[in-house]
């Protein structure tokens, strides 16, 4: 799933882009409001981390701008500023959780994936299709019982195919949401789910034709 950093500090900026991707998120860094404003009306992010302190546009303007333009994504605010009328201030603006400066690496992931988990109606970190159960925490599949021996980006896949299992979703979604805004090749993801496929069986990922891809509830 694709993130977006907003965060102008070049220590903690990178560091967190580092966490996310270890944690199973394809991240990428803005370090100014402006550009990130323009970036995520544009483009598709399943979450944003968004520092307040920011050149050209302040944080609280950037969101307001994004609620504003109907943007829903799920917003986590990161702040050196921890004085509950900001706190409030924030929430009221449209964030959707708010994390105060020193954090731990550990909590931040945490909180992000529990956005995105919400975000899609989940409640518990474990998703479970048919006889696969992808664990986010853990970045683990098993099937039937058995753990699948995946590679970061099929885990990836995987894991945004079941944050999504309501729908068939496109080659080019998911390519975005892997790879980020400038990948446009969709063969890369069919690649992908061919050596899913034959790791997991040919029906556990349907195809729908002209809608894309689904994580299948049959047996």
């Amino acid at each position: 799933m694709r993130a977006l950093v907003v965060e102008d500090d070049p220590v903690v900026g990178p560091d967190v882009v580092r966490a996310l991707n270890d944690a199973g998120f394809a991240a990428e860094l803005s370090r100014d409001g402006l550009d990130a404003w323009r970036r995520a009306g544009d483009e598709n992010f399943a979450v944003v981390v968004l520092d307040l302190g920011l050149p050209r546009l302040d944080g609280l303007s950037v969101l307001r701008r994004w609620r504003s333009e109907a943007r829903g994504f799920p917003v986590l605010i990161l702040s050196a500023r921890g004085d509950w009328t900001e706190k409030v201030e924030g929430i009221e603006a449209g964030a959707d959780d708010y994390l105060a400066k020193p954090f731990q690496v550990g909590e931040l992931t945490t909180r992000v994936r529990a956005l995105v988990r919400r975000s899609a109606g989940l409640a518990s970190p474990v998703l479970q299709v048919g006889d696969l159960v992808i664990d986010g925490r853990r970045m683990t599949v098993t099937q039937g019982g058995a753990p699948v021996r995946l590679s970061p980006l099929e885990f990836r896949l995987i894991d945004y195919l079941g944050h999504n299992a309501d729908r068939a979703v496109s080659a080019g979604e998911l390519a975005e949401q892997l790879y980020g805004g400038d990948a446009a090749d969709t063969n890369s993801i069919e690649a992908l789910i061919v050596r899913l496929r034959r790791k997991i069986g040919p029906r556990a990922i349907e195809t729908h034709r002209g809608f894309g891809y689904r994580l299948s509830a049959a047996p």
